[in-house]
């Protein structure tokens, strides 16, 4: 009986002594785990049967079909569809209005016939939800109607300076300097329970 205890004791003991390790960890699943690849995971093509069952196993080392449709749906995306591989021609370069290496450029990236107005559209579609998205912070900080920049001319007292230049005969831009309000700088908690 004594050595049937100090036998569940060493063997409950070596257990709680082997999750410390992390290759045991590992094994038993409870380690750190670690999710998928982000880029290694890739879509598999759906099985097809070959029309003609006289084809040849691929050779050692070639892709195989799976491999050059990622390859292709990738380029697809980034680049588009189609590709003009056509020679690039002086004329074809004036009638676009760009020089001749660069209209090789645009056509191997195939932005040949891009929108020309692209510019405008984003700015626009930007400009709509820039207006629509103040944020919290902005809320906070901006709570006050700001007063606009630049001076403001007194209304009163620059009339009756033109009068006197008018009286005097002078020009209106001759006597004293053009009356300015000065705005006084706020409180911080002014205005604050108007």
């Amino acid at each position: 009986m004594r050595n049937g205890r100090f036998l569940t004791g060493m063997v409950l003991l070596s257990a709680v002594l082997l999750t410390g390790c992390e290759g045991t960890k590992q094994a038993l699943g409870i380690g750190n785990k670690e999710g998928p690849d982000e880029f290694t995971v890739i879509t598999k093509a759906p099985l097809i049967i070959p029309p003609d069952f006289s084809l040849r196993p691929p050779a050692p080392g070639q892709k195989g079909p799976q491999e050059v449709l990622a390859e292709n749906s990738a380029k697809a995306a980034l680049l588009g569809t189609q590709v003009n591989t056509a020679p690039v021609t002086h004329s074809d370069a004036v009638a676009a209005g760009v020089t001749t290496g660069e209209l090789a450029l645009l056509r191997q990236a195939g932005a040949e016939n891009v929108d020309p107005n692209i510019r405008q559209i984003i700015d626009t579609e930007t400009a709509v939800l820039a207006e629509n998205d103040e944020t919290f912070m902005e809320k906070i900080m901006f709570w006050q109607e700001q007063p606009p920049f630049g001076t403001v001319v007194d209304p009163a007292k620059e009339k009756k300076r033109l009068q006197e230049n008018a009286a005097l005969g002078e020009s209106p831009a001759a006597g004293p300097e053009t009356p300015v309000i000065e705005r006084r700088k706020r409180a911080l908690l002014e205005g604050l329970f108007n």
